[in-house]
């Protein structure tokens, strides 16, 4: 028997970061939107833990212990007393490295397919738990839809959406360390005040009323300006998006995956084309949100 479990990326649409904490965590008030680009995570009892995967940029992919879903897998065999022998197999569609959570996604799909096929019946509360252990992102890919993170983006409060948006994502060259890009918002911020990271409230309304033109204003990410630091590359990609009709242009999370909110499907696949006729990105992706989080896609 095996269990496969769909994950949808994220973008998203508000990032405030604050000053790093004694820890050296920052805390965040992130506002995440689920898009429908999405992995596969299809789960075998095996002999013994192992990873495969293949799709784009699977060669970027972890396939030893490291591995987020390998975590997962090891995480929950722990606490249920149990060996974590299973083949995790990710048919990967999200981009590796992108700022969209590609790697959270299989954490939270790993978790959730293998609870299915060990039949654990662990509550989702401790599913949620052991998400936040593995990272600050797994959460909000265990819940999908929108939600407002805080404390490290792991503590979620669900939001209202009351229509769909419609975004372009142009994928770069090359990829970004969120680790490298934390550390150069903490230099680009020495010696300033940085206040504690809040949500917008227009932001939040325009989600809830489902208006993109009320939504585009108000998209906001504090991690952008140490993105565009280090990749400066990227702002010929925000100006061509810009150009093309996009409604806002911003960079995905910590990068580099640049992301256009558009009215309509006509509007993405025009965007979408002029972002591949620039030159300034290696390929476009066209999806919608909000999406369902992780899901049982097969048995």
């Amino acid at each position: 028997m095996s269990v496969t479990v769909r994950v949808p990326a994220k973008v998203n649409v508000q990032l405030a970061v604050g000053a790093a904490r004694p820890d050296g965590f920052h805390p965040l008030a992130n506002v995440f939107l689920a898009v429908g680009l999405y992995d596969e995570i299809t789960v075998t009892p095996a002999d013994e833990l192992r990873v495969t995967c293949d799709g784009p940029d699977a060669d970027q992919v972890p396939l030893d212990r490291t591995n987020l879903a390998a975590r997962a897998a090891q995480a929950l065999a722990e606490r249920y007393g149990r060996s974590p022998d299973v083949h995790l197999h990710i048919a990967k569609d999200i981009p590796v490295a992108g700022g969209m959570a590609g790697g959270s996604a299989d954490g939270a799909g790993a978790l959730v397919a293998c609870d299915a096929l060990w039949q654990t019946g662990a509550p989702r509360d401790e599913l949620l738990e052991i998400c936040a252990e593995l990272g600050s992102d797994v959460p909000f890919s265990l819940v999908g839809g929108a939600a407002l993170g805080i404390g490290r983006g792991e503590q979620l409060t669900p939001l209202e959406v009351g229509g769909t948006f419609h975004w372009v994502f142009a994928m770069a060259r090359r990829g970004l360390s969120t680790p490298a890009v934390f550390r150069e918002f903490d230099r680009l911020g020495e010696g300033t005040d940085i206040p504690e990271p809040v949500a917008s409230g227009e932001l939040l309304a325009a989600l809830a009323k489902g208006d993109p033109d009320a939504l585009a204003p108000a998209v906001s990410n504090d991690l952008q300006p140490a993105a565009l630091s280090l990749f400066p590359e990227l702002a010929a990609t925000l100006a061509a998006g810009r150009a093309a009709g996009a409604l806002t242009a911003l960079v995905s999370g910590s990068g580099p995956t640049t992301a256009f909110l558009v009215r309509d499907p006509e509007s993405a696949a025009a965007v979408a084309q002029a972002l591949l006729a620039s030159g300034t990105c290696r390929t476009v992706r066209t999806a919608s949100g909000p999406a369902p989080g992780a899901t049982v896609a097969g048995r």
